[in-house]
């Protein structure tokens, strides 16, 4: 028998009943972009009926200690991109914002000359224009190479980056590996990056991982941020199950479905 289990059902059933679609821009209450959310990094992780020890919290993300930057998703490089489906990456990178609003964790995007050939940033951004802080860049290839960029990222008091940019091999390693030397817990979002051939990605892991920095994927940030279903927000976490894994949506229904009968049974 299917049992009902609090937030958990709250969560899908909502979802299924949404159609689990969510769109750029997911409203995420009154979060304010750059602002820490109230409690702090070693407090209760709520939702949880057993609190990680502190080396098992080091080991997953914790939003409120995490900035989710987004480096050079421009049409011009999309062109380029040869290692995911370009449809893939652009919903991920939606996606990644979506995951990082909710959670209060701060955006910062930025491109380095929008105005060339690697043409402007993805327009699905724009949604998150009132949310995200956008650094333009003098041109620098890395973002960590410019001034107001690494102030930006500085001013969150922040000390864990999340990175998702086009090209992987020079976007997103570069900064990473500079941001890593300075001091920052670093992670890359492979399935919302993109490099020119499956080989400069694989390089590009090959060459991370040996730094020291991690590989995750879209979904991974989504699961480490939510944590839990026992929330009050578990809809719109399931909202944004459905705009990564379509096929979530089977999911929910199935999960409705049994309910009913469960109701309607004698």
């Amino acid at each position: 028998m299917v049992r009902s289990h609090g937030t958990f059902k709250i969560g899908l059933v909502a979802a299924a009943l949404m159609g689990l679609t969510v769109a750029a821009g997911l409203s995420a209450g009154d979060a304010q972009p750059g602002q820490p959310a109230a409690r702090g990094t070693g407090d209760p992780i709520p939702g949880l009926s057993r609190q990680p020890s502190p080396a098992a919290r080091e080991v997953l993300l914790d939003p409120n200690d995490t900035v989710v930057l987004l480096l050079d998703h421009q049409t011009g490089l999309f062109q380029t991109v040869k290692d995911v489906p370009v449809a893939e990456l652009r919903n991920n990178t939606v996606a990644l914002a979506n995951i990082a609003k909710l959670a209060k964790a701060p955006i910062i995007y930025t491109a380095s000359e929008p105005n060339g050939p690697n043409g402007p940033l993805m327009d699905e951004l724009d949604a998150f224009k009132d949310y995200a802080t956008y650094v333009p860049r003098k041109g620098e290839i890395s973002s960590w190479d410019n001034a107001d960029f690494v102030k930006a990222v500085e001013a969150t008091g922040r000390k864990t980056l999340v990175i998702a940019g086009v090209w992987t091999s020079v976007c997103v390693a570069f900064p990473a590996l500079q941001a890593k030397a300075d001091g920052y817990k670093v992670y890359f979002v492979t399935d919302a990056s993109g490099d020119p051939s499956v080989m400069a990605s694989q390089t590009t892991v090959a060459r991370l991982t040996a730094a020291g920095i991690v590989p995750v994927s879209t979904n991974a940030v989504l699961c480490e941020f939510q944590r839990s279903w026992n929330r009050p927000d578990a809809a719109q976490w399931g909202q944004i199950y459905g705009q990564l894994v379509p096929h979530y949506k089977a999911v929910a229904e199935s999960y409705k479905r049994a309910q009913d009968a469960v109701k309607k049974a004698p």
